[in-house]
């Protein structure tokens, strides 16, 4: 049978929200949940640290998978693909947690983060569908809170039950929500229509697979292996560059495209696209940095750094709601200012930072950036699809997802190479000052410590060097996402504020 309109009411609406966030909660923890995690894990079986990142980058590599989401549910219908995605995720959850060597639990990781990259935008699509445009604002709200809040979630899980039971349990955990969320949804969700002659353009999505696969490679391994320097990251270049071009050229020449090209006629979709994957790199790269500055330059233990960045997350749920309320009376346009305004001045204050920043300090400026992503991801994603035709709101679900992902992989490498390079960089040029002949320690106390005669005090000395020298390196990466954040302000101008529609094309057909 037919679904309703979104105007009309939906039997079970609010199972069916809470069914489709617990989906989303559940994978958007796994982002973040193993980090803490990583060097148990990496004792437990005997990898290198280099190796134990793979842990991290398969996962996210896996994104590649969030486009055909859109196909899948088209050719076999949206519940039954949503149903399957879930169980996929815990049982290679239930994998992850057995895992005996490296190369387990890399498979294992990589087909949790394919099953898991649909979960996104079949739940979006959901609840799209299910509420009126007056009402999605809202909605938004409530799945922006899901998706945006796990990340912040995740390391506090994942501290808890590594310090508590073991590391294992960071992905056994998933079983019982995987549970509730698979039940709900076997209830309470209709199935979508199928369409069997539909079919998928296996060209775009294998050159857009490669293309991605091969920039995360490039960017992880660029710094560990001399960048051009090495033949591996030179291939690696070429073979993101050319299967970039060929799917750009696909696109844009077949009649059947994997993205359509339809979905950037759409002025607000397309720069939305922009404005997540910046929001990507800001907020889940900050987060990428706050863990280890808080355990390794502040001496935090693990819970306490993330009860610490706890906040963060009240501030987004906080303003998630507000947004969800402004939606309509108040520009859409000044909500994203607002919104990119507190995310600059979140990171200009993080600029002024030093090792000895009070908590106090790192609390409230990380509930600020909080709230910035609140004002953000709402306005935000409700533009993406205010006037975009229902027909292609399942493509562009994804594609607007996969922005988010890939702008998430490419900030965490980027905002870590920089790190790695400056702290090396600084440690040179502030060393250079540490001489026996600088009068400084000369000083009686000075001199029993920080003696650069005596081995002792080259460690002392080479110490605190370090500390300095990361302390530079980390202001320098909230100094650039400061930056990034400005730097897209001027897109605001050419976004076009929707206009309550009289007619709202109808969801799609279910049955």
């Amino acid at each position: 049978m037919s679904s309703p309109a979104p105007t009309e009411p939906v039997a079970h609406r609010g199972m069916i929200t809470a069914c489709v966030v617990l989906a989303v909660i559940m994978q958007a923890l796994d982002t973040t949940i193993a980090n803490v995690a990583l060097p148990y894990m990496q004792g437990s079986i005997s990898a290198s640290s280099d190796q134990i990142n793979w842990v991290l980058t398969s996962y996210i590599v896996a994104a590649i998978m969030t486009p055909p989401s859109a196909f899948l549910a088209r050719r076999f219908g949206r519940k039954r693909v949503l149903l399957w995605a879930i169980v996929g995720f815990v049982v290679s959850s239930i994998l992850c947690g057995l895992a005996q060597s490296l190369e387990e639990i890399i498979l294992a990781r990589l087909l949790q983060g394919l099953a898991g990259a649909a979960l996104v935008p079949l739940s979006q699509g959901i609840l799209l569908d299910i509420y009126s445009l007056k009402e999605r604002g809202s909605a938004m709200a409530l799945f922006g809170v899901s998706v945006m809040v796990g990340p912040v979630l995740g390391p506090m899980l994942g501290g808890w039950l590594t310090e508590n039971f073991s590391w294992r349990w960071v992905f056994f955990i998933n079983l019982p929500i995987g549970l509730v969320a698979l039940a709900g949804i076997v209830y309470y969700v209709s199935e979508t229509t199928t369409d069997t002659t539909t079919r998928l353009d296996w060209l775009g999505f294998g050159s857009l697979s490669v293309a991605i696969m091969a920039l995360q490679l490039f960017l992880d391994r660029g710094e560990q292996l001399g960048w051009f320097a090495s033949g591996e990251i030179l291939v690696e270049a070429i073979v993101a560059a050319v299967a970039l071009y060929v799917f750009v050229v696909h696109t844009f020449t077949t009649d059947n495209p994997f993205i359509s090209p339809k979905l950037f006629k759409d002025r607000n979709f397309s720069i939305s696209v922009v404005f997540i994957f910046i929001v990507g790199i800001t907020y889940l790269a900050s987060l990428a940095l706050m863990t280890p500055y808080l355990q390794t330059l502040m001496g935090y233990p693990v819970l306490t750094a993330g009860m610490v960045m706890g906040p963060r997350g009240l501030g987004t749920m906080l303003t998630m709601f507000l947004a969800g309320r402004l939606l309509g009376k108040v520009d859409t346009r000044l909500l994203l200012l607002t919104g990119l305004g507190l995310s600059a001045l979140s990171m200009g204050l993080m600029t002024g930072w030093t090792p000895d920043v009070s908590m106090q300090t790192v609390i409230w400026v990380g509930f600020i950036q909080g709230t910035s992503l609140g004002m953000l991801f709402v306005p935000l994603t409700t533009v993406a699809f205010a006037t975009l035709p229902a027909a292609l709101r399942a493509e562009g679900t994804g594609l607007y997802s996969l922005s988010r992902n890939v702008g998430s992989s490419v900030g965490i490498s980027i905002v870590t190479v920089l790190l790695t390079q400056n702290i090396q960089i600084n440690h040179e040029q502030i060393g250079a000052y540490v001489t026996p002949f600088n009068r400084a320690f000369d000083a009686g106390a000075i001199k029993s410590y920080l003696d650069p005669m005596a081995a002792s005090g080259r460690a002392t000395l080479d110490a605190l060097v370090t500390v300095q020298a990361s302390w530079v390196a980390y202001v320098d990466d909230f100094k650039l996402l400061m930056l990034l954040s400005l730097a897209v302000m001027p897109l605001l101008l050419i976004i076009r504020t929707p206009k309550a529609q009289a007619h709202e094309e109808p969801a799609p057909v279910m049955e």
